[in-house]
């Protein structure tokens, strides 16, 4: 995570009164950081019009929870509940990153990598495999060809994927494949036969292509990790290069998240949090989340490993619109697409990859969140989201499986929409 380093001891310089070109770009630290109050010599339009210049490039630092309008004390009421989770065995291993305003007002690491007493501690930007939080990132991946104008939501599939053919299939356009409304199911029938033959993502593509739909497109909402597989390779296809290097390329170097990859690409699992899948966490199945296999695979709709601190700047971005510090990934037309319910039509809240405050699942956001906020959920026990009203975020990554780590994550979901109490 980038942090906005304070000037040198000893270093004296002249304060200098920024230029309008300056001011109106936002290009000063003071304004890049927030800091500006007033700005002599600009009218109040141009002053608007700069806040919203640093805004949009808000680059992340470390601050203090009373100089964002949130309370120490609640915020501390999680650092005290990841700790008895973790003290108590329930937990392995958990990170966790609030912030408001760009400013981080908590990032600790609780536990161990894993059950092992001498396994390492967890670190705030321990890494962990993020599970379905990944669809989302993947989302981004092709929105940038949407803006390229090289992909359209309304195109159908069949355009990019020929083989995509059966029942209803041709009405099939690419924006049900980012809202869950393709029809596409969760997982293709031999999902359990291809993993246990350890088969490379190209065959879970190619049972994806010839799996028949569970209904009409645009008429039904399910959830579908298929569909964001499929999205993955249109990509690949439009890219030339394998999702993980376009990703990496794209969106992860040059935003400077230097602890995300698809799959483990050259990563050791010994140095991630270990998922507690069951079973003996010394030997994990061989296709289980722990397995070299699956870390590797690079499975478009739940193979990222990331840190609360990578992901912190992703979210960034977007209550940014689109840009951190110099780097623009996106327009603030593509951020809000991303971020408006699409499924309006059919009562099943859901954006471009990201979930909803209303969405009818999956969105262990708390109940406190306005209604723009967004975010997902992993089945490893991750939670990422933001409140855009409130200028405020909060990442929560766990070793806990989804189904049993829910009364957590909502519960740090509301004490941390909780901790605002100022604006």
């Amino acid at each position: 995570m980038r942090i906005i380093s304070s000037r040198p001891a000893g270093l004296k310089t002249t304060p200098r009164k920024p230029t309008r070109r300056q001011v109106l770009a936002g290009g000063t630290l003071a304004l890049s950081a927030g800091l500006v109050r007033s700005l002599p010599g600009l009218s109040h339009a141009e002053q608007t019009s700069a806040r919203a210049a640093a805004r949009r490039s808000r680059i992340l630092a470390a601050g203090d929870p009373a100089g964002v309008g949130m309370s120490g004390k609640r915020l501390q009421l999680i650092a005290q509940r990841l700790e008895a989770e973790t003290e108590s065995g329930n937990i392995t291993s958990a990170s966790i990153l609030v912030a408001r305003h760009g400013k981080v007002v908590l990032h600790r690491g609780f536990g161990r990598l894993n059950p092992d007493p001498d396994a390492p501690a967890t670190q705030p930007n321990t890494v962990y495999l993020l599970a379905s939080i990944s669809k989302p990132v993947t989302v981004c991946g092709l929105m940038l060809l949407v803006e390229q104008g090289r992909v359209q939501l309304s195109d159908p599939v069949q355009h990019y994927l020929p083989e995509f053919q059966g029942d209803h299939k041709e009405k099939v356009k690419v924006g049900h494949l980012l809202s869950h409304t393709s029809g596409m199911p969760d997982m293709v029938p031999e999902n359990r036969q291809l993993r246990l033959a350890h088969a490379p993502l190209s065959e879970f593509v190619a049972a994806a292509l010839r799996t028949p739909l569970l209904y009409e497109p645009g008429t039904g909402f399910s959830y579908q990790s298929m569909g964001t597989l499929l999205a993955g390779e249109i990509t690949e296809r439009l890219t030339n290069l394998p999702l993980r290097d376009f990703l990496r390329r794209k969106i992860f170097d040059p935003l400077g998240m230097k602890h995300t990859v698809l799959g483990l690409d050259g990563m050791k699992i010994e140095e991630t949090a270990f998922f507690q899948e069951g079973g003996d966490p010394k030997k994990p199945k061989h296709w289980g989340a722990n397995s070299p296999y699956w870390r590797d695979t690079g499975h478009p709709w739940g193979g990222l490993h990331s840190t609360t601190g990578d992901l912190a700047i992703l979210l960034q971005t977007f209550l940014n619109g689109g840009a951190y510090g110099p780097f623009r990934l996106f327009s603030s037309a593509t951020t809000e697409a991303m971020t408006r319910d699409h499924n309006r039509a059919i009562g099943t809240p859901w954006g471009l990859g990201w979930a909803l405050r209303d969405s009818l699942i999956y969105n262990y956001f708390g109940d406190l969140g306005s209604a723009r906020t967004f975010g997902h959920v992993g089945a490893t026990g991750t939670v990422a989201w933001a409140d855009p009203a409130r200028d405020l975020f909060c990442i929560l990554l766990t070793t806990k499986s989804l189904s049993e780590s829910r009364l957590l994550l909502n519960g740090v979901s509301n004490i941390a929409q909780s901790a605002v109490i100022g604006s």
